[in-house]
């Protein structure tokens, strides 16, 4: 009887404590669906990224040939398809739009948030858990990507749940099943931006030799098992491409990687030190937390498993697309794992009462907070008294495009004035209370980041291609040709709901078809201002018009 009372008990608490965890996880997703999913569609995707995978799937959907991506339907080499999959999926759903282009990236950001819960509370605690949720939800750069249409915010969470299956095949008991998984999810990686994921990884294992000394609680045959999970998910894309294609299409997609890291792609190049200012600036404030690891405290952070391969993980990418040519903000981005939970762990620390926040952290939270603030504060002064600006830019196309009728309003100067506010108030209040005043400045920073997306960006995007979109739409659905001249876009494809064209000299040398030769159906191009003298001057094009810094031209 007494060991049948003993085990309904247990029974019993093992239901309450599954129940009480389940809440948690669906206060976490509710919340996160909340910031990530609403006004998803109210702006059009942004050249060159986001058009350019949304019409890669797009174009799935009108082909319906899923298992090779393309642009303008050709053959595209430059990513895997699962991303794109997952965008066609969405767009099969809720349509060709920005909100299904987009959709991905918000689920994933509510399955991110609720696996910082379950990490951070198996690897620290339930405090450290909360934390790392609310940091990574309120730092901007985390915080926004989630409500884009790139690939990065899910190929980077592939790849932090790899590292977390190798962490328990050292901590957990299921050695085997953390080694296959950490495989597969590198696999899944691979297919969703490229070779990278095992370059990153490949680095990371090789620091860590170094740091641990050997492997030290790993056997060989775990990484084994790791690399034949990884290739065999890998090869249920390219093996099964290369079984019906040949290598052609895999020769140019490795080339192209290899091409990227060499050369500055698109002139995205940038200084040595680009990512170190993008992530201080990014991830702020998580950020300014890393930077209490820099005095020596009374009671040491207890250096972790997991914390050691964070710190592996942040450095590796750091200094690898530090090294890398082409510089662009997300190449960074999976940074964003470890910088959060680095500063997750001190604030929980902080909030515990096991050390006190360190000065350079508090100047860190205010120098960087204020500039934030100026220069929100400062936007809406600016777009009203452009004029002011407009001589002292060297940019005849910049300036043509600062020349769009965009309204503003002084009381979008609140957006700047309260976020100051929050952030000076925060600082006083964390003197008296760590807690309350860390609250303050996440949700303080939660609360304008939204309403920098709902308000801001709009009205950005009308300064910036705003202008071409509108022309892109008005020729949707039209049996004509669309070309850019003299610039790369991927936003007319998208735009106009392109469909394959079947003239046999289209595709063999499009540019001079177009301008030169007999066409079957009327063709339009659109340029910038600043190569309109150029391309005026060309007999067969005669200008239809002209607006915020693009030109428009009809084949005569």
């Amino acid at each position: 009887m007494k060991i049948y009372l003993r085990q309904s008990v247990y029974f019993c608490a093992n239901s309450m404590l599954m129940r009480n965890d389940l809440i948690k996880y669906c206060l976490i997703a509710l919340g996160a669906a909340v910031l990530f999913i609403p006004f998803l569609g109210q702006v059009h995707l942004f050249d060159w990224d986001e058009v350019n995978f949304a019409e890669c799937a797009r174009e799935m959907l009108v082909t319906k040939s899923y298992l090779r991506v393309q642009v303008d339907f050709q053959p595209f080499w430059e990513k895997p398809p699962v991303f794109i999959w997952m965008q066609a999926l969405c767009m099969h759903v809720f349509g060709v739009n920005e909100f299904a282009a987009r959709l991905p990236n918000a689920l994933v950001g509510i399955f991110t948030l609720c696996s910082l819960f379950y990490i951070g509370k198996k690897v620290i605690n339930e405090r450290m858990a909360w934390w790392w949720v609310i940091i990574y939800a309120a730092s901007w750069l985390p915080h926004f990507y989630f409500k884009t249409a790139i690939i990065d915010p899910t190929f980077n969470l592939f790849i932090f749940l790899s590292f977390f299956q190798v962490f328990l095949i050292k901590n957990g008991k299921r050695k085997l099943l953390h080694a296959v998984l950490a495989g597969i999810f590198i696999g899944i990686a691979v297919l969703t931006k490229g070779p990278v994921a095992i370059l990153v990884c490949v680095l990371s294992l090789a620091v860590y030799l170094v740091w641990n000394r050997g492997l030290r609680g790993y056997m060989w045959y775990h990484f084994v098992i790791i690399v034949v999970a990884c290739l065999l998910t890998t090869s249920l894309w390219f093996g099964v491409d290369i079984l019906q294609n040949g290598w052609w299409f895999t020769q140019e997609f490795i080339a192209y990687q290899v091409r990227l890291f060499r050369t500055e792609d698109a002139g995205h190049g940038g200084p040595f030190y680009y990512h170190f200012i993008v992530l201080l600036v990014g991830c702020f404030p998580a950020s300014a937390f890393l930077f209490q690891y820099l005095k020596r405290q009374n009671e040491q952070v207890a250096v972790t498993e997991f914390t050691k391969w964070m710190w592996i993980l942040l450095w590796v990418v750091l200094i690898l697309f530090s090294i890398v040519k082409t510089k662009i903000v997300h190449y960074s981005s999976l940074c964003y794992f470890p910088i959060t939970f680095l500063a997750a762990v001190q604030v929980s620390r902080i909030d515990a009462g096991a050390v006190s926040l360190q000065r350079v952290v508090k100047m860190l939270i205010m120098l960087i907070g204020v500039l934030i603030g100026l220069a929100l504060l400062a936007l809406p002064v600016i777009g009203m008294h452009k004029e002011i600006l407009i001589p002292y830019i060297d940019d005849d196309f910049a300036v043509a495009n600062l020349r769009a009728n965009v309204v503003w309003g002084y009381e979008e100067c609140l957006v700047g004035l309260l976020y100051l506010v929050g952030v000076a108030v925060s600082l006083y209040l964390v003197k008296k209370s760590f807690r309350r005043g860390m609250l303050l400045l996440l949700v303080t920073h939660i609360f304008t980041i939204q309403l920098t997306m709902t308000c801001f960006v709009p009205k950005i995007e009308k300064y910036t291609q705003n202008a071409a979109v509108r022309f892109y739409k008005a020729l949707s659905g039209q049996d004509v040709y669309l070309q850019p001249l003299g610039f790369v876009s991927y936003g007319y494809l998208f735009y106009s709901q392109k469909h394959p064209h079947v003239h046999p000299d289209y595709y063999k040398n499009k540019l001079e078809f177009l301008l030169d030769r007999p066409v079957d159906k009327p063709t339009y191009f659109i340029t910038k201002s600043t190569m309109e003298e150029e391309w005026s001057k060309h007999p067969n094009l005669k200008k239809i018009g002209s607006s915020n810094g693009y030109v428009f031209f009809q084949r005569k």
